[in-house]
C-alpha cells in the first residue's frame, strides 16, 4: 500500500474503506519529535483535514512507544545554541497549528496507544475521538519534569477530560497513569491487551469509517465547540507560559539531568532572590 501524504517520520496508508491509519514513525528514537517531525505533524493534520476521501482516522505509533514526547538531544542542541529562535515559532507557531489543525478534522480520529505516551503524545492521543490503550501503555505529561509548563495543549485537554483538580495532580506532578488506571478514571475510553489494540481500535475506526460520515462528522463537531472555546480561551497563553519556562535554569537542569542520567538539582523557589534565571 502507497504512503499517501511521503512525510519522512509520520507513514500514512488509506484503504478502500476510507481508513487512513497514521503511524508516528521515529522507532528508533521511541517516535521522540525532532523539528522534522514537529513540522510533519503541523503539516499532516492541515492535509487530512481538506482530504475529502478520508472517513475515519487511526493513530498509532510504530514499535513500543506511541511517542515519549519531545527529543531531549534537540532540547539539548538548542541550549547549546544559546537558546531558541527569537517568538518561539515552533511553539508559538507550528505547536499552536497542531492542535488547531487536529481541531479542524472532520473525520473521527481513533487513538490506539501501543505504548508510552508522553506530553505531547498524551496531547496527540487525548485530543483524537476515541481512545484505546494497551493494558502495559502509560500515559502521562511530565513537562514539569523538564520544567516547563504543559502548553502545548495538555493545559487544555486535562481539565476537560478529568476536572480541575485531578489534572492539577497530574500536571503539577507529571504523574504517568497506567492503561487500567487511565481507562478507570475517564482519561481514555477503552484499555485492551496489548495483543489486541490494534485489531479492537481499527475494528472501531472501520465501524466509524463505514458509518454515516455526515452525521458522525456533525457529531463531533457539536461536541467538540465546548473545547474549541477551551483553547481560545487557554491555548496561547500556555503556549506563551512553556515559552517563559524554556529561558529558566530549571529547564536547563532538567534537560542535562535527563541526558546525564543523575538526579536534577532546582534553583530557589520563584520569586524568592527577585529573578528566576
Amino acid at each position: 500500500m502507497a504512503d499517501r501524504y511521503g512525510f519522512t517520520t509520520i507513514a500514512t496508508e488509506m484503504d478502500d474503506d476510507g481508513l487512513l491509519t497514521v503511524t508516528l514513525n521515529r522507532p528508533e528514537r521511541r517516535n521522540s519529535l525532532d523539528t522534522v517531525m514537529h513540522t510533519e505533524l503541523a503539516e499532516l493534520f492541515v492535509k487530512v483535514g481538506s482530504d475529502r476521501e478520508i472517513r475515519a482516522i487511526l493513530l498509532t505509533g510504530a514499535g513500543r512507544d506511541f511517542t515519549v514526547g519531545a527529543d531531549f538531544n534537540v532540547m539539548q542542541d538548542n541550549i547549546d545554541a544559546g537558546g531558541y529562535p527569537d517568538g518561539h515559532p515552533g511553539l508559538m507557531i507550528e505547536s499552536a497549528a497542531i492542535i488547531r489543525s487536529i481541531m479542524a478534522v472532520r473525520a473521527p480520529i481513533v487513538a490506539a496507544v501501543n505504548g508510552n505516551a508522553l506530553g505531547i503524545g498524551a496531547t496527540l492521543a487525548l485530543f483524537s475521538d476515541i481512545v484505546f490503550m494497551a493494558d502495559n501503555a502509560r500515559i502521562g505529561d511530565p513537562h514539569v519534569k523538564a520544567g516547563m509548563v504543559a502548553g502545548d495543549g495538555g493545559a487544555v485537554i486535562w481539565p476537560a477530560l478529568l476536572g480541575v483538580h485531578r489534572a492539577k495532580e497530574f500536571l503539577m506532578l507529571g504523574t504517568m497513569v497506567s492503561g487500567p488506571d487511565a481507562e478507570r478514571i475517564g482519561l481514555v475510553n477503552h484499555c485492551v491487551p496489548a495483543d489486541e489494540l490494534l485489531d479492537q481500535a481499527r475494528a472501531t475506526a472501520l465501524a466509524l469509517a463505514q458509518g454515516p460520515s455526515i452525521a458522525i462528522q456533525f457529531t463531533k463537531r457539536l461536541i467538540n465547540k465546548d473545547l474549541e472555546a477551551r483553547i481560545t480561551q487557554v491555548m496561547d497563553l500556555s503556549l506563551a507560559l512553556e515559552a517563559l519556562t524554556l529561558d529558566t535554569s530549571d529547564y536547563n537542569e532538567a534537560i542535562s539531568s535527563f541526558l546525564e542520567k543523575r538526579p536534577p538539582t532546582y534553583g530557589p523557589v520563584y520569586g524568592s532572590e527577585g529573578t528566576h534565571k
